[in-house]
C-alpha cells in the first residue's frame, strides 16, 4: 500500500506550462514537499512476479547485435496520416487509426479505402493526442465490437478515453464511452493509449502521466502514470488489486509509469510486458505484475530534458526495477512479442518500435526473461516507427509516424 500525502492534490490539477528547466524543478520541489512512504510486504500476493524483478535486471548492450536473418520489406499501404495502431481483421483486411481521429480499413487484397470509417469516437487531436490504439474484441467474429483509446476533452483539460463500438460495413454504430482517466489535464504529452486483452478476458490499459504531473505517478487517487484493469463493458473486475481500498481510483492494475506505449501479452509465458519512455535517458521493457509499483519517477534511471539526473535512485524498497533500460533514450512506442513460423529464430522474442532511434528492437528472450541481446532493425526505413505488429500470417508489420504514414510488411529474403 501506498501513503502519498501532498498539498498540492486538494485542488484540481492544472499545472501552468513552464520551460524545461522549470519542469525539472517544479517536479523536484513537489517530490521534496510530498511524504511518499512505500511500506513493504504490502504489494498483493497477485503481484510478486514470477522470477524476481532484480534478477531481470540489465541495461542495454552499447553495440546491440546486427540483423541475424535476412528479410525483405513490403508496402502494403500508404497516404496515412499519421498512423498510430492496426489491429488484423478476421478476413485479411486491416484496421489503422490515424492520430487525428480517423479510422482507415485495408482490405485482404491490400487496398486502401479512399473514404475513412464513419462514426469514429470524437478526439481531441494536439501534439501527442487523438486516435491512438484499435483492438478486435475477443469476440469479433460473432459480435463485431472494436475498442479504441483516444483523448477526449479540450486543450485545457482532457486525457485518455476508451470507447467501444460495432464494425458494420464502413460505419461504426453503438458508440459507447467505457472508461474516462481522471483527472483531466492540460497539454497533449504523456498519454499512454495502449491496451491489450488477457486470456481472462480483460483488458489492460495504459495511462501516462500528464508530462508536467510526474509526481502524481504515485498518487494512488488519480489515472495518472497509471495502467487500468477493466471488463470488457468498462466495469471492474472483482479481483483487481486494490478494490475496495479508500482512497484509490477505479481500475488501478500498476503504477509508477511515465508513458507506456507498447503493451504485450506472452501467451507462452503468461507474462505481460510494457515498455516506457523515460525523458532524454531510462526508457525501460518491464514485467507487469497486479498491484506493482514501477517506481517512476522516485525510482529511475532517467535523465531529463535538462540532462540532470530524475532522482539519486535507481531502485527504492517496494519498487519493481525494470528488465531493460535504454539510454540515451529510443523513445519506445509499439511492442509485439513474435510467435509465427517464417522467422523461426524470432520466436518468443519482443519487438520494440521506436520513434527517436527510428528502428525496431528485437529483444532475445529465453522463457520470458530478456538475455541481454538485442538487434537493430529497419533503420533502413529512415523514419518514426510507431508500432510493430506480430502478423497472423507470420510476418512483422510496422506503422511509419509521417504525414503520409505507411503500413510495411516484413518478410523473410
Amino acid at each position: 500500500m501506498i501513503d502519498f500525502h501532498c498539498a498540492a492534490t486538494a485542488s484540481p490539477v492544472r499545472p501552468l506550462q513552464p520551460t524545461r528547466m522549470a519542469r525539472h524543478l517544479i517536479s523536484t520541489a513537489a517530490l521534496a514537499l510530498c511524504s511518499l512512504t512505500i511500506a513493504l510486504g504490502s504489494m498483493p500476493a497477485a503481484a510478486q512476479p514470477t522470477i524476481g524483478a532484480s534478477t531481470l535486471t540489465a541495461t542495454t548492450p552499447a553495440t546491440p547485435a546486427q540483423a541475424s536473418v535476412p528479410y525483405r520489406i513490403e508496402t502494403v499501404a500508404t497516404g496515412l496520416e499519421h498512423p498510430w495502431s492496426l489491429a488484423f481483421l478476421p478476413d485479411g483486411g486491416m484496421l489503422v487509426t490515424e492520430r487525428a481521429g480517423h479510422l482507415r480499413l485495408i482490405d485482404a487484397a491490400g487496398k486502401l479505402a479512399p473514404q475513412a470509417i464513419a462514426n469514429t469516437p470524437p478526439v481531441s487531436d494536439m501534439r501527442q493526442s487523438g486516435l491512438m490504439e484499435v483492438a478486435l474484441d475477443p469476440d469479433f467474429a460473432t459480435n463485431r465490437l472494436v475498442y479504441f483509446t483516444h483523448t477526449y476533452g479540450t486543450k485545457q483539460a482532457h486525457n485518455t478515453q476508451l470507447s467501444r463500438a460495432r464494425l458494420d460495413g464502413m460505419a461504426l454504430t453503438d458508440v459507447q464511452p467505457l472508461f474516462q482517466a481522471k483527472p483531466a489535464k492540460v497539454g497533449g504529452s504523456n498519454n499512454g493509449g495502449r491496451l491489450v486483452f488477457l486470456p481472462d478476458g480483460t483488458l489492460v490499459l495504459s495511462i501516462g502521466d500528464g508530462f508536467d504531473l510526474r509526481e502524481q505517478a504515485q498518487n494512488p487517487a488519480n489515472h495518472l502514470g497509471k495502467t487500468v484493469r477493466l471488463n470488457r463493458d468498462g466495469s471492474i473486475p472483482r479481483d483487481n488489486p486494490y478494490v475496495g481500498r479508500a482512497g484509490v481510483a477505479d481500475g488501478i492494475f500498476t503504477m509508477g509509469h511515465r508513458n507506456m506505449q507498447g503493451l504485450a501479452y506472452d501467451a507462452a509465458t503468461k507474462r505481460l510486458f510494457a515498455n516506457e519512455h523515460g525523458p532524454r535517458g531510462g526508457d525501460e521493457l518491464n514485467l507487469l505484475a497486479a498491484g506493482g509499483n514501477y517506481g517512476w519517477p522516485m525510482a529511475t534511471q532517467g535523465l531529463d530534458y535538462t540532462g540532470a539526473r530524475v532522482t539519486p535512485f535507481t531502485q527504492m524498497p517496494g519498487t519493481q526495477a525494470p528488465l531493460l533500460v535504454w539510454t540515451p533514450s529510443v523513445a519506445p512506442s509499439g511492442m509485439a512479442v513474435y510467435t509465427g513460423e517464417r522467422f523461426a529464430a524470432w520466436q518468443g522474442d519482443i519487438f520494440v518500435s521506436t520513434l527517436v532511434e527510428k528502428s525496431v528492437r528485437r529483444v532475445k528472450m529465453t522463457a520470458g526473461v530478456p538475455t541481454g541481446e538485442q538487434e537493430i532493425l529497419f533503420k533502413e526505413l529512415n523514419a518514426r516507427i510507431r508500432d510493430v505488429r506480430d502478423g497472423p500470417d507470420g510476418a512483422l508489420y510496422i506503422l511509419t509516424d509521417e504525414p503520409k504514414g505507411r503500413v510495411l510488411r516484413v518478410l523473410p529474403q
